[in-house]
């Protein structure tokens, strides 16, 4: 027999989920199996899953060590090595939530195993830090909330904590966090303007297309932009997303006629061509947060990161 006793992480949750990150490579229906034979218990009583947790609660398994060990994933690695990235800037830190700088050209969440990304760095500095331990990963591991293209750099967010990671993924689901990016494009922009339409993504080639209409399995789009310096033959733009889609604001923009400098998939290849760049200039430049007593540090905050140096402004 084998015991468990909850933390803080895993309280305010239904049993069944505490059981899924706990034994991380047992099917769901092994673990409700396992429920109703009172393999399973919590407190020493039977359980149906669907119990809320509390700090202190004890869950027994009465499985055999293999049994367990398979159904735990022991011998599984977890990385938390330093990862030979370059410097990412923090923004702001407490011990619900890290706000970064996340650089163009890192992967926010692998892709495939071998991959590595800022996903990978967030535990390792939560470890380096001693804002959780090697022995909490069964119960709870650090993860970003939102996402951005590999080529694309900016602020990202991450909880470390059970409650920052539930509170913030929550904001960014409902749209209540405000994202704004620069955006270099082609052509000279010199009024501000909000367009509209619809985008449908191919997930075998990993590329959208813009509808100025309702198409087929295509989701409506938003985004507003403004120009913030005009030159001869490209505009800085402030753009506001205000809908979330994969690619919208590179497909977007070139789809009006201003692909953005650099962009491999949308952009004008002669145009990048001509600055060398073969890396969006896009940037996640400023993030506002709600006003929220769940997390009292980022209530209502501003974060802002400068443009990259080596775009052409």
């Amino acid at each position: 027999m084998f015991e468990i006793t909850l933390g803080v992480n895993q309280s305010n949750q239904r049993l069944d989920k505490v059981l899924q990150k706990h034994l991380r490579e047992a099917p769901k229906s092994f673990i409700y199996k396992m429920l109703r034979k009172k393999n399973i218990t919590l407190n020493k009583q039977r359980a149906i899953g669907n119990e809320i947790t509390v700090s202190g609660d004890t869950v027994q398994f009465f499985l055999s060590e293999e049994t367990y060990n398979k159904m735990r994933g022991e011998g599984r690695e977890i990385t938390t090595g330093s990862p030979d990235f370059p410097e990412i800037p923090i923004l702001y830190e407490d011990n619900d939530v890290c706000i970064f700088v996340k650089p163009a050209g890192i992967l926010s969440q692998k892709a495939v195993e071998s991959d590595y990304s800022v996903n990978e760095w967030i535990v390792w500095h939560a470890v380096e830090k001693g804002i959780i331990s090697d022995s909490r990963f069964e119960s709870f591991r650090p993860a970003v909330c939102n996402r951005l293209d590999r080529n694309t750099g900016g602020i990202m967010a991450a909880g470390l904590s059970e409650k920052g990671l539930q509170v913030l993924s929550e904001m960014f689901r409902d749209r209540t966090v405000k994202k704004y990016y620069y955006a270099l494009v082609r052509g000279r922009v010199t009024e501000p303007s909000e367009i509209r339409g619809y985008l449908r993504k191919n997930e075998r080639t990993n590329q959208v297309e813009i509808f100025s209409f309702p198409a087929p399995e295509a989701k409506p789009i938003h985004t507003r932009y403004e120009p913030i310096k005009v030159y001869k033959d490209r505009t800085l733009l402030k753009v506001h997303l205000l809908t979330g889609r994969s690619h919208q604001i590179r497909a977007h923009l070139s789809s009006i006629g201003h692909p953005i400098l650099g962009d491999p998939k949308y952009g004008d290849p002669r145009f990048n061509m001509d600055y060398n760049l073969f890396m969006q200039c896009l940037f996640s430049y400023r993030t506002e947060f709600p006003v929220t007593a769940e997390l009292p540090g980022i209530s209502g905050k501003v974060l802002e990161a400068p443009i990259p140096k080596n775009w052409p402004v």
